[in-house]
């Protein structure tokens, strides 16, 4: 067996959702002056790669603490969509089963590419990772409650495509205005305003979100790592991601891995 992390590091330069508070680290004992190395942390529990459990949305959801092991561990699959995918592209699920089988109760990763655009990567690049990533369509959300999914993730921000997020329709008010500067690259990709509006209807507004999680369908951001694995992709293998057992958590770090039988 041949395990594969599919995270991202995790520090003060991770990717973060703009407006929340940043990851902060110090060290508040030393080696040379207390005997011991020991570190404060602050953050956000949207950092990093992190698995978001239905309290993020829903009142009365399953915290992180709620959500069953078995459906955190199990079969599935890493669906390589990446040579598809350029800035605000859009997937849908016949895209998905285009490339693998996705059974009913799977877990489900996809392999868009955007992780090479994180912080801390090589090729790393601020703003084409969170304000110009791809993102599903909003039909991709009755298609997950259809199969019985409960857990699937993305290498990216957010499960939700920029215009279906702040990020394309009011971010940086008062400020840059970003979200005209997607708006406008989105209506040159698709055709024009009437097009976005179509595509990205008032409804569908953080659709993966408000749609799946009364459903205890929930999604890991921020993926990583080892997820372009070649021998990862389009196939059935174990996978998993493991939060700390965060009581009364509406987020909680992970580690996503896969595992595959050599």
């Amino acid at each position: 067996m041949k395990i594969y992390d599919l995270s991202q590091p995790l520090n003060q330069d991770c990717s973060f959702w703009p407006f929340y508070p940043p990851f902060e680290v110090k060290y508040f004992k030393r080696k040379s002056e207390h005997g011991v190395n020991a570190q404060y942390i602050q953050t956000s529990n949207h950092m990093g790669t992190h698995l978001d459990a239905p309290r993020h949305f829903v009142t009365n959801g399953k915290t992180i603490d709620q959500l069953p092991l078995d459906w955190l561990y199990g079969p599935g699959v890493i669906v390589d969509l990446s040579d598809m995918l350029g800035e605000l592209d859009i997937f849908r699920p016949e895209d998905i089963e285009a490339r693998a089988e996705v059974r009913e109760g799977d877990i489900l990763f996809i392999n868009t590419g955007w992780h090479k655009y994180s912080f801390l990567a090589p090729d790393g690049d601020e703003e084409k990772y969170i304000q110009r990533h791809p993102g599903p369509h909003h039909s991709i959300c009755q298609w997950l409650l259809d199969k019985k999914i409960h857990l699937w993730g993305v290498d990216m921000i957010s499960t939700d495509h920029p215009m279906n997020l702040p990020i394309g329709r009011f971010l940086g008010r008062g400020g840059l205005e970003h979200w005209q500067k997607v708006r406008k690259q989105c209506e040159d990709k698709f055709g024009g305003s009437d097009a976005v509006d179509e595509l990205f209807p008032a409804a569908a507004y953080q659709l993966t979100h408000n749609a799946l999680f009364p459903h205890d369908c929930v999604h890991v951001e921020n993926m990583g790592g080892q997820i372009g694995a070649p021998e990862l992709q389009n196939k059935r293998i174990t996978l998993g991601a493991f939060p700390w057992l965060f009581k009364g958590g509406e987020a909680a770090f992970c580690r996503a891995v896969a595992f595959l039988e050599e």
